[in-house]
Formats: C-alpha cells, structure tokens, sequence
C-alpha cells in the first residue's frame, strides 16, 4: 500500500520539477528577448551578435527542455491526472508548431554565419515574440491545470 502512495506522489514531485526547470528556462530566454528587443537598430549595432547569439542558445534550450523533458512527460502517458493530462493532449500540437518557429529563426539568425545579415532581425524578433506569447499562454495553462489537479 506505501508503494501505491508514494508512487503519485513521487510522479508528482517529478512533473513539478519539470515545471520548475521549464519556469527558469523561459524567465531567462525572455531576459535576453528584452535585452535584445532593446538594442534598436540592430542591423548595424556591433553589440548585437553576442546578444543574439546568447539568445538563440537560450530560445533553442527552453523549447528542447519544455518538449524532451516536460511534454515528453505527459506523451509517455507518465501523468495520471485526467486535467493536466487533457491539457497537455490539447496544447501539445501547437507547442510543435511554436518550436518549429523556433528552431526556424535559430537556423536564421545562430550566429556561425549570419550575423552579418541582420536587415530583417527586428521584424523576425517582433514575430517571434507573438508566437513565444502564444506558447507561454498554452504552458501557463498546463502549469495551471497541475495546480489545480493538485488540489483535488
């Protein structure tokens, strides 16, 4: 029977800390979108490759840590909890579709080649910016629906 207990409550404690790893990556990616949102223009300013460089690495990182941690998780069928689960079932498409964006604009702009061609970093950064906007709403549901899960 103590088996039986601990089990929920250790799969518990997992998704919340891949919540908690997911929380901290996203809060640092979006430090460095603000960094780099800021440095207007960009298309001539010697202070922006570094920065974008450092935020492709973080951009690309948070959405490999929300899907080979976190999704994975719930794709595993690890999660028990039919709210956070159907969630997670719901969002999960778009989450794919959000990190190909993603990994679109890393193929654009990492800087090995790139960051001299930088005419169009405001306008791509701008999109992106929506879509990391989209994907943060989809995660705070599925945060939100553990919470709650939590409590039942």
């Amino acid at each position: 029977m103590t088996a039986q207990v601990e089990k929920p409550r250790h799969e518990r404690r997992r998704s919340a800390a891949f919540i908690q790893k997911l929380v901290a990556s996203r809060t640092e990616m979006l430090s460095l979108y603000g960094q780099l949102a800021g440095m207007k223009p960009m298309a001539d300013n010697p202070e922006v490759p570094p920065v974008l460089e450092e935020f492709c690495q973080d951009v690309v990182d948070y959405a490999a840590n929300a899907h080979f941690q976190l999704y994975r998780y719930f794709a595993e069928s690890n999660e028990r909890r039919k709210e956070v689960h159907d969630v997670a079932q719901e969002i999960y498409p778009r989450i794919m579709e959000i990190t190909n964006i993603i990994l679109d604009f890393n193929d654009k702009y990492d800087c090995g080649d790139h960051c001299k061609q930088l005419d169009e970093l405001e306008a791509d950064l701008s999109t992106l910016g929506e879509y990391l906007a989209d994907r943060i709403e989809l995660e705070d549901r599925l945060i939100t629906s553990f919470g709650v899960a939590n409590r039942s």
